[in-house]
Parts: C-alpha cells; structure tokens; sequence
C-alpha cells in the first residue's frame, strides 16, 4: 500500500447497528504515528495526541521486577457502575456491559488517558522498513515479506489487523514468573505459581534480520513451581507464524514419570494449563495460535475505556488484595479511553471451536488486544477477556500484565499474571534457541 494513501474505515449500517458508533477513521500518512495510529488528539481533547516520550522511572523502581505507578495522585474523572452503564454505553464493550449488569459490586474507575506506549527505536525504523513489503500468505494465516517491524500499520482488513496483535514487539529473550488464580463464585482460589522463559523470534531486536528463523514467532516454556501436586511440570511450545503450514509443535515433561512427551492438543480450544476450563489454549495473552478457523472482518476505530498504565494491579500487590467474586479488585484497576480497532471474528463453516465468534478490541498505539468478548454457538455473550498493561521505561516496551478471562455463566474467571513482591516482571535472559528443545527439557527436569 501506498504510505501517503488515504484511508478511510466506515461501517456498514448493519455492522454500526451490531457494534455502536464508530469513528469513521481518515487520515494521511503524516497524520500517522509509524505504527498507524492517530498521532493527534481527539476532538474533545480527551485522549492527548501521541508525543512518543519514554516515561521515567518513578522513585523504588527495580528494573525487571518493580514499576512503581507514575500516576499514583492520580483521581478518577468517571465512575461508572450498573447505575449509569447505559449512559456510557458507547464507550463500553458488550462484556464491560455485561459484567456491569451481572455484578453489582463491579465499577469501572476511569483515569486521565496517557498514551504511554512507546517501543525501541529499532523496532519503529523496521516497521518504516517495512512499508510495501509485508503482504499476508495466500491462505491469510502467515506473514511473508518481512521477519520484524509491525507488518500492517495501516490495515486493509481483519486479518491484517489480527497480524499486527500476532506478530507485535513483546520483548526479546527473558524470564519471567507470575501466579494463576482460577477463582470460584464465592471467590476462592488456589494459587498455580508458574515460571516462565520466552524467546522471541520475529521482530527480536537482538537477532539481526537474517539471523531470524523463517516461519518462527517465538519459543516458550513454562514450568509450574506450585501447589505440590502440579509441581515441576513443564510445557515447551515453539510457536510458528503460518500454523497451516508447520503446525504448533510443544512437549510436555511429567515429573512423575520423567518423561517429555508430544503435545500436539496444545491448541484451538483445548483447556490451558491448571486453569480449571476457564480459557482455552487460544485464550492466552488474549489471542495467539493458528488463524485459519475464523474469518476476520475489520470492522473499524472506536473510543472506549480500556485497560491501561495498570500499575496499581502490577507492582508488588497481595493476592488477596487483587479478587473479588465475580471480578478483580475495582479499586486496583484503572481504565482510560483510547482508540481502539474492532476486529470481529466468526467460526468458518466446516470448523468447529468453542466460540462461534469472537470480537477484538485492539489499542491503536501498540496493536495489544485489550478486551475481547466470546460468543457460544448460540450467539451468547459467554466469556469475557481483558489484559492489564504498564509501559515499562528500560526496555521500552507496553507489557501485558494481569490477564482476565471471565465465564459470565459459571459466575467464575482466571486471573492470570498475578505477581505479588520480588517476582521477575521481564528478566532478561542469555538463553539461546539450544534451550528450548526437547533435549533440554528432559536435562532440566526436576521432580
């Protein structure tokens, strides 16, 4: 695509019906951040134009493990329960609408929007590379033309859209550990203490462009330190763009029996690891795997309160501080209005998966997917997905968090991400793609 083409999203009469008023999206190229996002703000001057400054680490900052709030004095401007929903309902997702009719207790605190998201200048420089080169594989499930960079800026349709989220700068090589609360309706959980280690492929800044593996996103291991009964249990994925090309390919070590294993259910729908059925293995960070069940249709931009710069929820909090039945902590979450892209997703016929549909809420300033509602066979709303994010200043880098996906029939969610004081937030690491093999995860097995 021509870089200093025009581009306009508007929406069909029907799609505005299903989803509210869109903002109808026309704008040069000079009016473009280099990751396509509106650099200006908007006309009620409640989202800020885009300026790219890195945010400087507040006092008791510990790279890598602690990221004090920046914006701790900060007030909310808007409160918004089941009272005066339907007010803001234009600014809401169905699942915000949803979960504020199910939970009286839930409120969305919305805070002055910042537009933190700002990334390594050598990720910006490939993405300007990048223009007329990246171009979609001719079943639209891979990217071809380019191995770094955000593919897409300025997006021609769903999958495009979806790609950008995909293939989005999250890092390098780095250790990182978490804990994972599937919590009932009266609000118990047990804690699953997992650690990881990820090594990014496409778009890595510290693997020159031909040194980049084709066809590879990432690798990733995960490995289940607590409760007793699940320790020492691992899971490696090597994760690669085109899944209909190469399909996923992952191992499993079991300390019982200290063995690894293939896993090749480790995709589409299939349950995720310790999480009591509440997200399937496509649910993490939202969205990730193979595209090729769903078709994607771009539907278009629009302002709403998302998640953003959660640093309350993320910086050293005690478990029981983060729950609630039915949802986390309203006084620890932050929400800000920000343009988004709505990406809808429907079941191709002949496919199956546990949601028939699924629509995406994807940040213009990083192409993170934020919120995502999921529909049942039936056409109901079923579940819910939200991802808390901070910037983190010594990468820079926006990072996904805690990460939420509720079951808005079961009265139940998953809070996944939860770190509570020294855990490592983004360690990095020297880890080199030798130790991400089936070899090296049956030497490092411990029971």
């Amino acid at each position: 695509m021509n870089r200093n083409m025009k581009l306009t999203r508007i929406t069909t009469p029907l799609i505005a019906a299903a989803f509210g008023a869109m903002t109808a999206f026309s704008a040069t190229a000079q009016d473009l951040t280099t990751l396509g996002a509106e650099a200006a703000a908007n006309a009620a001057g409640t989202i800020p134009a885009w300026t790219g400054d890195v945010l400087k680490a507040p006092a008791g900052a510990k790279p890598g493990i602690l990221y004090p709030d920046p914006y701790a004095a900060e007030k909310p401007t808007l409160v918004i329960t089941a009272a005066n929903a339907e007010e803001h309902k234009a600014q809401l997702s169905a699942g915000q609408l949803a979960t504020l009719k199910k939970y009286p207790s839930y409120r969305i605190n919305v805070y002055p929007t910042h537009r933190t998201g700002v990334f390594p200048k050598g990720y910006f420089d490939e993405t300007k590379a990048n223009a007329g080169k990246a171009k979609l594989s001719d079943s639209g499930n891979g990217v071809l033309g380019v191995t770094g960079g955000l593919p897409f800026p300025t997006p021609k349709n769903g999958s495009e859209a979806i790609w950008n989220a995909l293939t989005r700068y999250r890092g390098e090589t780095y250790a990182t550990d978490n804990v994972q609360l599937a919590v009932t309706r009266g609000g118990e959980y047990t804690p699953v203490r997992f650690q990881y280690l990820l090594d990014f492929n496409f778009a890595a800044l510290n693997k020159k462009p031909a040194e980049r593996a084709d066809n590879l996103l990432f690798y990733f291991l995960q490995r289940i330190v607590a409760p007793a009964r699940l320790a020492g249990s691992v899971l490696l994925v090597h994760e690669p763009l085109d899944q209909t090309k190469v399909f996923r390919s992952a191992w499993t070590y079991n300390p019982g029996q200290r063995r690894v294993r293939q896993a090749p259910n480790v995709a589409y729908d299939n349950p995720g690891t310790a999480a009591d059925g509440l997200r399937t293995n496509d649910d993490f960070g939202i969205y990730n795997g193979a595209t090729d069940r769903y078709d994607f249709e771009l539907v278009g931009k629009k302002e709403i309160y998302i998640p953003y710069n959660s640093y309350k929820l993320s910086s050293g909090v005690k478990l029981e501080d983060v729950t609630r039945a039915g949802h986390l902590n309203p006084e620890l979450v932050r929400h800000e209005l920000h343009r988004v892209w709505v990406v809808d997703s429907k079941l191709k016929k002949g496919t199956s998966h546990l949601y028939a549909r699924r629509t995406y809420y994807l940040d213009e300033d990083t192409w993170a997917p934020v919120l995502v509602d999921k529909y049942d066979g039936r056409g109901e709303l079923f579940r819910t997905g939200e991802l808390h994010s901070i910037q983190l200043w010594d990468v820079p880098m926006y990072y996904g968090t805690i990460e939420v996906h509720s079951d808005l029939q079961s009265g139940r969610y998953l809070a996944l991400g939860v770190r509570t004081g020294d855990d490592k937030m983004y360690a990095p690491s020297k880890l080199t793609a030798a130790d991400f093999t089936p070899a090296s995860l049956r030497e490092s097995g411990v029971r």
